[in-house]
């Protein structure tokens, strides 16, 4: 088996560390000494911290969203309603390296002088979520599952942050019944609709 690229060794260091630590802590000596690699190597690379935290939000979008995508069609099969969301949220919660959503904690840290690339790219990922839960609602054949996806990710958001700040597992429960609540609605609305 080959060893990882500098540029591979790098990439996952700062992904371990601008998790773990936050942005604005991880500096780029200590991503270069705990990925053993030159400094000349991390600038052939990466020509900025910044652009090694796109790099990173690049990456961190594509394994999140495929992992979520997987939880949540797991459990949709098994049960088509959108409570399934907070149930794949949970799972998420309960990893021991759970530091709440990368794409948050970019924007938090960065505060008004914050890479707008980086605004955009969060920006980006939260629009593609909320697709992915649009297209869930479409499958329920629940009206307007474009509004009931942007409720939806109010309380997917409100459960991310609170689980962050509080570890509190209710806070899963709590996010099932809005997502029930959420979906009700919209069923409701339909049927009204329709008669």
């Amino acid at each position: 088996m080959s060893q990882p690229s500098a540029r591979d060794r790098i990439l996952e260091t700062a992904a371990r560390l601008f998790y773990q630590d936050g942005f604005r802590a991880t500096g780029i000596d200590k991503i270069i000494a705990e990925s053993g690699v030159a400094k000349m190597s991390l600038y052939r690379h990466f020509a900025s911290k910044n652009e090694l935290i796109a790099a990173f939000l690049d990456r961190r979008h594509e394994f999140w969203m495929r992992w979520f995508v997987e939880e949540v069609k797991a459990r949709f099969a098994q049960r088509a309603e959108l409570s399934v969301i907070a149930e794949a949220l949970g799972e998420w919660f309960a990893q021991e390296d759970f530091r709440g959503c990368a794409f948050i904690n970019v924007v938090a840290e960065a505060g008004s002088t914050g890479d707008p690339g980086h605004l955009q790219q969060a920006v980006s990922h939260k629009h593609s979520l909320e697709q992915y839960i649009s297209e869930l609602a479409g499958r329920l054949g629940l009206q307007s599952p474009a509004t009931v996806a942007a409720d939806a990710m109010i309380c997917v958001e409100g459960m991310i942050v609170r689980y962050q700040m509080t570890h509190d597992s209710t806070v899963i429960d709590s996010g099932k019944r809005v997502l029930a609540r959420i979906e009700e609605g919209a069923s409701t609305r339909r049927r009204s609709k329709a008669a």
